[in-house]
């Protein structure tokens, strides 16, 4: 073993020297191999990864059925470029998405390599369509770390630093934050007060909104006020974007969180789960909107790469053979119950709230005057890491412990990673 942890700190010194240290880690554990919802790192230890990858591994690690699919087309190409020569695997997987997002009306899909990248292109394909500057998002939104993912992001501290100026013409309405005094109501007249007195509405392209706000802290917006939101927009002509990045492939017991409140988007973008780890994401909306670029103006030498394609395809696969829709149901309700039988037992758990299976904590000095607890979501989260599972922080305070179990778990290894947390929080409070 002191051979092993050797290794383990030869690789943090490494990384110490050549990576910069704007690119943060969670936790210091180097993973060796992954499988199903388990990682082991190169000391050998076992962690249950209640993370994945942040929402990345809805099917779990190393899917038999992925593996085939990509192995099977590493043997025929890697790379050419979708536009310079179209493949099979592109168009396939476009066509089921297509058909597969909501609406009763023909859509299109662009494939692109990240989700900031899904992003920018939701608004340049809005622009085009409308022929409108400005784009409106929420505050505790986060929309990627390129220039206009930033500027989009609600959220200065992480991701904007002092890396600005930053885009023009985008503004930002305040989410709904019930626990924190923000109702929904509030919400939708601070949008109405920004069209009245910040940027006139038949100037506004695009309203992007995250239907659960993911680094937010897990903020479901509700039906309601989704609804509200899509009247408003449609009556001053405005595109509505739901960013589905991270809320999308069954992360809700949904294969997209806006099919909750029944709303159609015009455009909705998607990436982390869609390639089971492999880079790859895009946008799927109402083909007049899609058509709006001009030939080139649209695209990536990567973008919608055949390997990503390929495991796409059998990601679609996994989730029909395997009713993961329906598991993902049933992992949400054991989560929820799990997670509310910690809030009943300390009282530091202010707020659990989510949508299924996309649940988290919010940590609490006191219930009464819910002061944020960052230092004892840290505690948490490196205590539950010492007794092997893995989880993520998040919210405007850092405050937020959130849950992202591949939907591939079963309940026992739910119960297992449940057990683990509040072990965490036993000896952390």
């Amino acid at each position: 073993m002191a051979l092993m942890e050797l290794r383990n700190q030869a690789l943090w010194q490494a990384r110490e020297r050549f990576v910069p240290r704007g690119v943060a880690q969670a936790h210091p554990v180097f993973v060796a191999r992954a499988q199903g919802v388990r990682l082991w790192d190169v000391d050998g230890r076992e962690y249950l990864d209640f993370a994945g990858g942040i929402g990345v591994m809805n099917v779990g690690h190393g899917h038999p059925r992925v593996l085939q699919a990509v192995r099977a087309q590493l043997e025929r190409f890697t790379h050419v470029c979708f536009q310079v020569t179209p493949y099979e695997p592109y168009v396939r997987l476009a066509e089921r998405l297509a058909l597969m997002t909501p609406g009763d009306f023909p859509k299109k899909t662009l494939f692109l390599t990240t989700g900031a990248e899904a992003v920018e292109n939701a608004v340049k394909i809005a622009r085009a369509y409308t022929n409108r500057p400005a784009v409106v998002a929420l505050t505790h939104s986060f929309h990627g770390r390129t220039l206009l993912g930033m500027s989009l992001t609600g959220k200065a501290s992480y991701y904007k630093q002092n890396f600005g100026p930053f885009a023009p013409e985008v503004y930002h309405a305040p989410a709904p934050y019930p626990y924190r005094g923000v109702s929904e109501a509030q919400a939708l007249e601070g949008l109405e007060e920004l069209f009245r007195t910040q940027v006139d509405p038949e100037r506004v392209a695009a309203v992007i909104l995250e239907p659960v706000l993911g680094e937010g802290g897990f903020i479901p917006l509700s039906p309601e006020y989704l609804r509200a939101v899509r009247r408003l927009t449609a009556a001053h002509g405005i595109l509505l974007v739901a960013d589905e990045i991270q809320s999308g492939f069954g992360r809700t017991g949904r294969m997209w969180a806006i099919e909750h409140s029944g709303v159609v988007p015009d455009l909705l973008t998607f990436a982390k789960s869609v390639a089971a780890g492999l880079p790859l994401s895009g946008v799927v909306g109402r083909s007049e909107v899609m058509d709006a670029p001009q030939p080139g103006g649209l695209g990536g030498t990567y973008a919608g790469n055949p390997l990503a394609c390929a495991a796409g395809l059998a990601v679609l696969e996994v989730f029909a053979e395997e009713r993961l829709l329906e598991k993902a149901e049933a992992l949400g309700r054991r989560l929820w119950e799990g997670l509310e039988r910690l809030k009943a037992r300390f009282p530091q758990v202010g707020e659990v709230r989510g949508l299924g299976p996309m649940v988290a904590l919010e940590l609490v000095r006191d219930p009464v005057s819910k002061e944020p607890a960052p230092e004892l979501a840290q505690r948490v989260l490196e205590a539950a890491r010492a007794r092997g599972l893995i989880l993520l922080k998040a919210g405007m305070f850092g405050n937020v412990l959130r849950v992202l179990v591949p939907l591939v778990a079963s309940l026992e290894e739910v119960e297992e990673g449940l057990g683990r947390l509040e072990e965490a929080l036993e000896v952390s409070v």
